[in-house]
């Protein structure tokens, strides 16, 4: 691992243990590439596997036009999961623990078997014997009151693309007739939040572990995959309940003290 991969990935951890606002990484260490931002990526993990557990799924982010034009790319971002962040639902969780926390509702997949980079390229129907079942999940948004307008996609992916874990709900056996284009129905506090459909969780599927395999990394059996909200991402508060229901596939719930 490089050594400027290594100080900025530094820079970004340390800034997240002091709990400070997210900011860019300042011009000197700034990535000049994708390439660069995923390289300071995994020297991130480094960091964080010793305090949060080994990577044990794959994230996905910046999944809609909106947010690819704010952060200056064309093109969604991956980022890892760690084992320690990984919650079973119910799930509860302090707000206190956060600098900034938001929600995103999503579909999760879990694998049945290794993906090895060497199979590259995937495709959605490629992936779907590796696949055990799905789920529905949050993610945990850890943004530390970044500034969306004046955040670069590269300084994000090089801070893990925020994630700070996620709650997982059953999962069921399903085919992915049963998985696209679900729809989902979110709700805080007994009163509705929000709908939405899932897309093609497995397209998703296919195109993170394109880009792990580009990295030269394998999916292992057991990883957890989220796919992407289908509903906007929300705010949470102290007594709040809330409960994410997809059709066919169950709930996952989170209590917030």
């Amino acid at each position: 691992m490089n050594s400027r991969a290594e100080s900025m990935a530094r820079h970004l951890w340390d800034a997240r243990c002091a709990r400070q606002d997210y900011a860019n990484l300042p011009d000197p260490l700034a990535p000049v590439s994708i390439a660069e931002a995923y390289a300071a990526q995994e020297a991130y993990w480094r960091l964080a596997e010793p305090v949060h557990g080994p990577v044990a799924g794959v994230k996905v982010a910046t999944t809609t036009k909106v947010m690819q034009q704010l952060m200056g790319i064309t093109h969604p971002c991956g980022g890892a999961i760690f084992a320690r962040q990984i919650h079973t639902s119910p799930a509860r969780i302090r707000k206190a623990d956060f600098v900034n926390l938001r929600i995103e509702s999503e579909i999760a997949l879990k694998l049945a078997a290794d993906m090895p980079a060497a199979s590259a390229p995937w495709t959605a129907d490629s992936v779907v014997p590796f696949v055990a079942g799905a789920m529905p999940a949050y993610e945990l948004i850890e943004d530390r009151n970044a500034v969306y307008t004046q955040t670069r996609a590269t300084s994000m992916i090089a801070d893990n693309c925020w994630n700070a874990g996620v709650v997982l709900g059953p999962m069921t056996a399903a085919r992915p007739s049963q998985v696209v284009g679900v729809t989902g129905r979110q709700s805080l506090d007994g009163r509705s939040a929000g709908e939405g459909r899932a897309e093609d969780p497995y397209a998703t599927l296919a195109w993170l572990a394109n880009l792990m395999a580009g990295r030269g990394h394998d999916l292992k059996a057991g990883m957890v995959l989220i796919t992407g909200s289908i509903i906007p991402t929300f705010s949470i508060a102290p007594g709040n309940h809330a409960v994410f229901a997809v059709d066919g596939l169950g709930e996952v719930v989170l209590d917030v003290s």
